[in-house]
């Protein structure tokens, strides 16, 4: 009995920290299990970085890229927060894989609405050597504006540019490094997919060699992988119909945006809120995140235009000039390199306007000649203004504004209410009426009053020209004969106290009329 009490579990004794042979120390055999099991949960971590749009588009982007329609379905659990009403906003979402079972990694979003400088000091700690492989960056646009969008994009180049401004050496390095590797990811003949992933040419070895760059490709590389998103696509059908928008107006649009979006190497999306896109297969393709059961290839797209999707490494200006038009496409692209290379707060395309022609080292603006060629939408009119009869000029006109001209009116009227008495002569009395000359021909303007009599149309006007002409005919041809009528003598021998005292009696005799048995 003494023997069982002080029996000792071998196994427990020996997976303890105890020392081992030769002095060492053993390993605790439970906390090394832990460890394992903690470092096969751990997620991996995937930062985006959304630049542009409001609060409210943002929100919706977060949802058509985490699914949230499709995660409350299985209700995995509480959508995380959004904070993104100021300065630099965050939320995050796990990446689910096709079976909506394994989490396969968690997106961190970085919201910025505003495309200020100020904001750059906020991003820039967030590019480190161990997080710049693992971002990716999203420029936000809305089919609302079209006419906004160059602008846009130039904007919030400039913030990166000081964003990059003020990230270390390490990371600096590691941005070169990556964008490397991505001027040939998905590439024709290269060794990897767009999403990081071995192809089928580099497995077998039958490969060609990789195909090179064309003109305008990765010719100004940002350090991080673009992708411009064109949100609320089903707009363009309001401005078909009301704004009269044709499809060569859409194909412009599109080609300016591909041009310009060559020389980082970004793709090119356009979403709606009416019909599923390839946002989430092209934002997590960027980021490195693949399912592990069901791989889906992403699909490029420039022939629907509300589904647009330009892959990175996929256009060339041989693919763009296939939409047609007189659009030129290096004249553009050598514009938006001349844009880009601008100091922070210029304003681009203004040295062109001022002058009548640019001088011959300086290359015409991007941004002017788009915005140009596509004005806002809101004003009215054609997008593109190509009537010979108003040679070629922009048939809308500008308006001033609503301040500005009402401070102006009332000026006006301030002067012409002192001008009045001076012109009026002497004020009028009080109580009396001012007749105006225009009063006449005013009521010439107003038809006639007719009302409904019975069952007869009357006309009021008719009715009382007839009475004015009943009592004129009726009445005395001069003031003598109207002395001896009875009412006027009644009126002078009879006062106010005497008449009212009459008619009084009147009324009681009808009354006690009424009350008679004859009645």
């Amino acid at each position: 009995m003494a023997g069982r009490n002080e029996r000792v579990s071998t196994y427990t004794s020996g997976s303890g920290e105890t020392d081992g042979r030769n002095g060492e120390q053993k390993k605790n055999l439970w906390t090394s299990m832990l460890e394992s099991v903690a470092s096969g949960k751990r997620l991996p971590e995937k930062n985006l970085l959304v630049l542009g749009g409001t609060p409210e588009t943002q929100r919706e982007f977060i949802e058509s890229l985490s699914g949230t329609e499709a995660r409350r379905n299985f209700d995995r659990q509480k959508t995380p927060p959004v904070a993104n009403n100021f300065a630099l906003g965050y939320t995050y979402y796990d990446v689910l894989d096709a079976d909506q079972d394994d989490t396969l990694a968690r997106v961190s979003l970085y919201l910025l609405s505003q495309p200020s400088s100020e904001f750059a000091t906020l991003v820039s700690p967030l590019l480190t050597a161990e997080t710049v492989s693992h971002t990716a960056i999203v420029i936000l646009l809305d089919w609302s504006q079209p006419h906004k969008w160059l602008r846009q994009i130039w904007s919030w180049i400039q913030v990166l540019e000081e964003v990059m401004g003020g990230v270390n050496t390490e990371a600096r390095n590691e941005m070169e490094d990556v964008m490397t590797s991505w001027k040939e990811r998905g590439r024709v003949g290269a060794s990897t997919n767009l999403d990081g992933t071995p192809t089928a040419t580099a497995t077998s070895g039958d490969g060609d060699g990789l195909l090179p760059l064309g003109p305008g490709e990765w010719s100004e590389p940002l350090g991080l992988p673009l992708s411009v998103v064109c949100q609320n696509a089903q707009k363009m059908e309001f401005l078909e119909k009301n704004k009269s928008w044709k499809e060569p107006d859409f194909d412009t649009v599109l080609q300016y945006l591909r041009t310009v979006l060559l020389r980082h190497g970004a793709s090119l999306i356009y979403t709606s809120q009416n019909t599923p896109s390839q946002l989430p297969l092209l934002i997590h393709s960027t980021l490195g995140i693949t399912s592990l059961l069901k791989r889906q290839p992403l699909k490029h797209n420039v022939i629907d235009r509300d589904k647009i999707v330009v892959a990175p490494n996929w256009d060339s200006w041989g693919k763009i000039r296939i939409l047609g038009g007189t659009f030129d496409t290096e004249l553009i692209s050598q514009g938006w390199e001349a844009d880009i290379k601008l100091p922070p707060g210029s304003d681009p395309g203004a040295s062109n306007t001022d002058d009548e022609s640019p001088t011959p080292t300086q290359e015409p603006s991007a941004i002017a000649q788009y915005e140009q060629w596509c004005r806002d939408p809101n004003s009215g009119g054609l997008a593109v203004v190509e009537s010979a009869m108003s040679d070629g000029q922009a048939v809308g006109v500008e308006s001033d504004d609503p301040q500005d001209f009402l401070e102006r009116q009332l000026k006006i009227l301030e002067a012409f209410k002192a001008k009045a008495p001076e012109k009026g002569g002497s004020p009028l009395p009080a109580g009396r009426r001012v007749e105006f000359p225009e009063e006449k021909s005013v009521h010439d303007h107003i038809g006639p009053v007719q009302f409904n009599m019975g069952g007869i149309q009357v006309d009021a006007d008719d009715m009382l020209q007839r009475l004015k002409d009943r009592n004129a005919h009726a009445a005395p041809d001069d003031e003598e004969e109207q002395d001896e009528l009875p009412v006027g003598n009644m009126a002078k021998e009879f006062d106010n106290e005497q008449l009212q005292n009459f008619f009084s009696g009147l009324m009681n005799r009808t009354a006690g009329a009424a009350d008679s048995p004859r009645s």
